[in-house]
């Protein structure tokens, strides 16, 4: 699975004042020797699809940031932002129509204080932007919400359909321009994100996986997490799962999280994918967090049919509670039929793209069973994975 060539350019805000840090500005906090800032910009400049990147500052620090001997190539320039973030938005966007805007062209927002954005989760909003128009990556929520009356709980509040909204947050620039006129930044409105004002003016936004470790550094702990992450100051584990299946008498065949045309379903109480069973199942060994049988039982507790790519996101965010994300993971399918040589690279991006790895860090391989037992005789399919999960915090 081909990435497709989206340009892209990005708007990095970096103006607030880092209210909640106990007086210490986050953006020049220094994270394994260089400024969080500059984490932040090289994570942005990495991914393939961003092609020029405006900083957007306080006043006082454009020509200081303009001046760093850290900023990337793709910077093309430092602006100053305003009191409001939409302000410093806009000011950003402003400043990018100087770079013959291309007026379906797509636009990243991103927070300055999230200096672990991946490659893969800039890609995936970039791609879905270009399609939809606008995109933004939600972690669902998995804590129980309570509302608070005073200092005791009021409520427990349903957490069904609501999710956390993150950076890079995409828009088309002819849409975005067309919000500010409807809404100039300047005006009496506030917006806490990109995706509430398009949202005011009828857009649909599309959601994208969020990504865990993605996270924004707002209070002082927030920095030693960061900068354990991206020092390599963590353990990592390794972990084995395993997943057998017999064919059913329904269709398609899910694999890989990649859906096999021609082949029926493997029979279960979900979709069957054993290849995202097994990856389960070696994450969480990994972590010591069980396996996928006793996190969802094959009863009513689970929805039948449900698709193995929401049990594997489960787990990605059960691993991210306890203080690990998945690190890199390999897999072997055994199957003497359908043939699946033209699917692997498929499996790996969309395998990589669920756990929000690069695909250079995935591996999915085949065999065919030799004859031998149920796989090798074509009555089932089964898959062994190992997997590595590195810990956050």
């Amino acid at each position: 699975m081909t990435r497709p060539t989206i340009r892209a350019d990005a708007i990095v805000v970096a103006a607030g004042g880092s209210t909640r840090m106990d007086g210490t500005d986050k953006l020049v906090a220094e994270l394994a020797g260089r400024p969080l800032l500059a984490w932040t910009l090289e994570a942005i400049s990495a991914a393939p699809e961003v092609e020029r990147i405006l900083v957007v500052t306080s006043a006082g620090r454009v020509v200081e940031v303009a001046e760093s001997p850290w900023l990337p190539g793709s910077v093309v320039d430092v602006v100053a932002g305003g009191s409001r973030r939409q302000e410093s938005v806009h000011a950003g966007f402003v400043a990018l129509d100087r770079f013959e805007p291309d007026e379906r062209g797509v636009v990243l927002i991103h927070d300055g204080a999230r200096p672990l954005v991946t490659r893969a989760l800039v890609g995936k909003v970039a791609v879905e932007t270009a399609r939809h128009g606008a995109a933004i990556p939600i972690l669902p929520i998995a804590e129980t919400l309570k509302r608070i009356d005073g200092d005791v709980v009021g409520e427990t509040v349903e957490r069904t359909g609501l999710g956390a909204a993150q950076t890079p947050q995409g828009v088309r620039r002819d849409l975005l321009r067309a919000a500010y006129q409807r809404f100039p930044a300047d005006g009496p409105e506030t917006w806490t994100d990109e995706a509430a004002l398009l949202e005011a003016i009828g857009v649909p936004v599309r959601v994208v996986p969020g990504d865990p470790v993605n996270l924004k550094v707002t209070v002082p702990d927030d920095l030693a997490r960061a900068e354990a992450i991206l020092t390599g100051a963590r353990s990592v584990r390794t972990g084995i799962g395993h997943d057998s299946h017999p064919f059913g008498p329904d269709a398609p065949l899910m694999l890989g999280g990649v859906e096999i045309p021609g082949a029926p379903r493997l029979h279960g109480h979900s979709d069957g994918d054993v290849v995202l069973h097994a990856i389960a199942d070696a994450l969480l060994g990994a972590s010591a967090l069980g396996d996928l049988g006793r996190l969802f039982p094959a009863d009513a507790r689970t929805p039948r049919g449900i698709a193995s790519a929401e049990l594997l996101r489960s787990v990605r965010i059960r691993l991210a509670e306890a203080g690990w994300r998945p690190a890199s993971v390999d897999v072997t399918v055994i199957a003497a039929r359908p043939r699946l040589g033209d699917h692997l690279e498929a499996m790996r991006a969309a395998v990589g793209e669920l756990l929000g790895l690069d695909v250079s860090a995935v591996n999915v391989k085949a065999s065919s069973g030799n004859l031998d037992g149920a796989d090798g005789a074509g009555r089932s399919i089964s898959a062994v994975a190992i997997a590595m999960v590195a810990r956050i915090r």
